[in-house]
């Protein structure tokens, strides 16, 4: 009887001790035990992502911010405008607009451009009409310009961030490749910590690339619309100057 508790006892052992190794191992696959022994590529490869990360987010919240601002004071300053009679007030009003209002620049440039026109000889071997819309051009595709600040940097990030990710996956399972010809075994307690930094590395590259993409394309959505509205407030300042009253307006 003796014996065989013995014998199960020293059966059981071998057992414990393989559960305990894998506990062991699956803690290599975690993100603290990843940064402690990452080498010179694996740091490149994850403060890369970081920079693409908060770059994303950066100009994330501050197209959010600045094209929420654009399109919830555009119907204000559209209607504001045509609504005053004086030509006096309505510049100074403009004029009292921030800096960064696309609406009231473009409105200024029409003006600027109007009586640049009738008090210039040389200006005056062009319309009126033309040298407003030539104004008007110019101003529409110079706002445009300032709406996509960002877009460039969201668009790379989402396109390249998992091919970062995936340069941090090949290199960790290198590593596995490595300790499995080292130790000449391809257990979890030898590859495990490899194999956890490629799958962190995936998965961080998507992290960054997902939300990157999505505000990518939301903010084309939204810059669209307001593209709109800045092609019909310029064919309304157009009309308006060419013809001497807003074209539909009663």
């Amino acid at each position: 009887m003796l014996q065989d508790l013995i014998l199960t006892a020293t059966a059981a052992a071998p057992a414990a001790g393989g559960s305990s190794n894998n506990a062991e191992a699956l803690q290599q696959m975690g993100f603290s035990h990843m940064i402690q022994n990452m080498d010179l590529v694996g740091w490149v490869v994850l403060i890369t992502l970081i920079i693409m990360s908060i770059g994303s987010w950066w100009y994330t919240v501050m197209n959010a911010i600045n094209n929420g601002r654009i399109a919830a004071n555009a119907d204000r300053i559209v209607e504001t405008f045509w609504s005053i009679k004086n030509p006096r007030e309505a510049r100074q009003f403009l004029e009292e607009q921030k800096s960064n209002e696309p609406f009231s620049k473009i409105a200024l440039d029409s003006i600027e451009a109007a009586s640049h026109q009738e008090g210039n000889a040389l200006a005056q071997s062009l319309s009126k009409s033309e040298f407003v819309d030539r104004a008007l051009r110019q101003a529409v595709t110079r706002e445009s310009a300032n709406m996509e600040n960002g877009l460039t940097w969201l668009a790379t990030v989402g396109a390249t961030a998992p091919f970062v990710g995936l340069l941090g996956t090949v290199w960790g399972i290198y590593h596995a490749l490595i300790r499995i010809g080292a130790t000449g075994q391809a257990s979890i307690d030898a590859v495990a910590g490899p194999v956890g930094e490629a799958l962190i590395m995936t998965a961080f590259g998507l992290f960054v690339a997902i939300p990157a993409v999505v505000a990518y394309n939301a903010f084309n959505r939204s810059n669209r619309n307001i593209y709109s509205k800045f092609d019909t407030f310029a064919h309304d300042l157009h009309d308006f100057f060419a013809t001497g009253s807003r074209v539909g307006s009663k």
